[in-house]
């Protein structure tokens, strides 16, 4: 959809923030970076559809794989810092990114999530070590370095299975090492998938302090699919009937009664913030996932 007619559609729904794509993987369909950090009146033009609706942007979003060998690498870096330029111009101080993912050494070109996730053979634990060391906490040093330069409070990392942040100790580990403007874009869909569960997860990261937004997304551990494969599944996301999980709308995967649960936790632990609806079932049309998520929430939220 156009700007203007994404905005009322999401107005429609009863919503009256967004967070919006702004770098790294996504389309960026309703946010022209570059052009809203070089041209004046084409920004003012859009801060006023926002303020015509009443609307506000709580987080820019440039989810990608900044520290990736090559093009994709320098160019998901590059949307990453220009995302900090724009928030800060909008003055937005939240940022929504993943902590990408290295290769497996320096010779390598394709970004190598295999080492993280196993220690052995023994050659595992040195890849890690080149990626942790080497790679991504030089990296991210250098970027909150830039974030804090530009009014950036929370970086808010989603923990993403293929990234070297995947979980919370992963998350804690990079926050203790570049700063605690780092903390966790809390999405419980990605903690289901490897087997945790994401309200024992909230304990110890609002402990730290490191809860800084989270993801309204639910997913789905299709029965007799995982007890047979176990969990580790790379069957495309469109082929929902063959594998062992699905990402779905909101409340058909978890019950109503876990939502419930999971957002008063969260209420509890210090979390008053924004929940930012994630839709990725494909089993249903976008309509109606939002719908069915939207409903569900409005169940589930403690306000």
């Amino acid at each position: 959809m156009p700007y203007t007619e994404m905005l009322d559609k999401v107005k429609s729904y009863g919503i009256d923030a967004v967070e919006m794509t702004s770098g790294g993987w996504g389309g960026c369909k309703h946010v022209d970076t570059t052009r809203l950090l070089e041209d004046g009146d084409y920004f003012e033009s859009y801060v006023a559809e926002l303020e015509k609706r009443n609307m506000k942007i709580v987080a820019l979003n440039c989810s990608g794989n900044p520290l990736a060998p090559g093009t994709m690498g320098k160019e998901h870096s590059r949307t990453a810092y220009q995302t900090v330029e724009l928030a800060s111009k909008l003055g937005v101080k939240k940022i929504v990114m993943m902590s990408g993912l290295p290769a497996g050494s320096p010779n390598d070109q394709t970004p190598n999530w295999i080492s993280s996730t196993i220690s052995w053979p023994d050659y595992m634990p040195d890849t890690l070590k080149y990626q942790w060391q080497d790679v991504a906490i030089p990296w991210w040093k250098k970027f909150v370095a830039f974030a804090k330069d530009h009014g950036i409070n929370q970086i808010a990392l989603e923990e993403f299975p293929s990234q070297l942040v995947y979980n919370p100790e992963t998350l804690l580990y990079l926050r203790s090492e570049v700063g605690k403007i780092i903390g966790i874009n809390l999405d419980p869909s990605h903690l289901i998938i490897m087997g945790a569960n994401p309200i024992d997860a909230i304990r110890p990261l609002a402990q730290a302090g490191a809860i800084f937004h989270v993801h309204g997304k639910d997913a789905r551990i299709e029965s007799g699919m995982a007890t047979t494969n176990g969990l580790v599944e790379t069957k495309s996301v469109t082929d929902s009937w063959h594998r062992a999980w699905n990402y779905v709308a909101v409340g058909c995967g978890q019950s109503i009664t876990w939502w419930k649960e999971f957002f008063s936790v969260l209420r509890m632990s210090g979390y008053n913030d924004y929940v930012s609806l994630e839709m990725e079932d494909l089993t249903m049309s976008v309509d109606a996932g939002i719908e069915t998520s939207i409903a569900a929430l409005n169940q589930s939220l403690s306000k």
